[in-house]
């Protein structure tokens, strides 16, 4: 296995994409579709994918009313330029929901806040 496609149930996927391309700094561009989108490093590899609840046949992307968003998800990004996503992280949030710190587990700083859907979202420093 080369690579994972994480795919995670939002109820507006351009507003999701353009949330998530804010907090990586990355040029706003549009979805494909209004039911899915494909959030793109620069050389291409996928790092997140958007899928409107309900927009297929999925079992697990019914409804949101089924479980609530991100039972047990924990969407975890590296960035290779965490100042500047701190400061991206709080013009998209009113508050984070970790601040940043260093994980004695790791030794990277790290920080987490919820995205439009309520997901957890934690940002570690690449090292």
């Amino acid at each position: 296995m080369k690579r994972t496609w994480t795919i995670i149930g939002v109820d507006d996927v351009a507003r999701s994409f353009a949330w998530y391309q804010r907090l990586f700094g990355q040029p706003a561009t549009a979805p494909e579709h209004d039911y899915f989108g494909q959030i793109l490093d620069a050389d291409g590899t996928v790092l997140l994918c958007l899928h409107a609840w309900g927009a297929h046949d999925h079992p697990s992307l019914t409804s949101p009313g089924v479980a609530k968003p991100g039972n047990g998800l924990l969407l975890f990004f590296r960035v290779d330029d965490f100042e500047a996503a701190v400061q991206r992280a709080r013009s998209l949030v009113p508050r984070l929901d970790e601040e940043p710190a260093r994980n004695p587990a790791t030794g990277t700083l790290e920080f987490a806040l919820r995205d439009p859907d309520g997901y957890c979202v934690m940002v570690s420093a690449l090292s």
